[in-house]
């Protein structure tokens, strides 16, 4: 049947073709080139926005450190005043007595 119609020994199967679908191999290099450098540029943005955040937080972090810094400073000093008080009061009583009403 397939020598009464002319051409058919020419149409291949897909089972018989050994071939890629990519007409060049070198195509699929160029796409993945493509879509390495895609993701390089996301990523860069990325990495960017990141640093950004990061160097927000770092500041933050500072400031608090700085304020805590300064807090201790002044609680250190003001114990040591109260200690001087303290030690000036050594025959008086350290507690204040009030009379509550019900």
């Amino acid at each position: 049947m397939s020598d009464a119609i002319k051409g058919l020994q020419s149409i291949k199967s897909m089972q018989h073709i050994n071939t890629s679908s990519i007409r060049n191999k070198e195509e699929s290099e160029y796409i993945k080139l493509f879509l390495f450098e895609k993701e390089r540029n996301r990523l860069k943005t990325q990495e960017t926005s990141m640093l950004l955040k990061l160097a927000v937080i770092q500041n933050r972090l500072q400031e608090i450190q700085d304020y805590k810094e300064s807090q201790a400073e002044i609680m250190a000093s003001t114990e040591h005043e109260g200690k001087l008080k303290n030690s000036k009061k050594d025959g008086e009583n350290e507690w204040e007595t009030m009379s509550l009403d019900y």
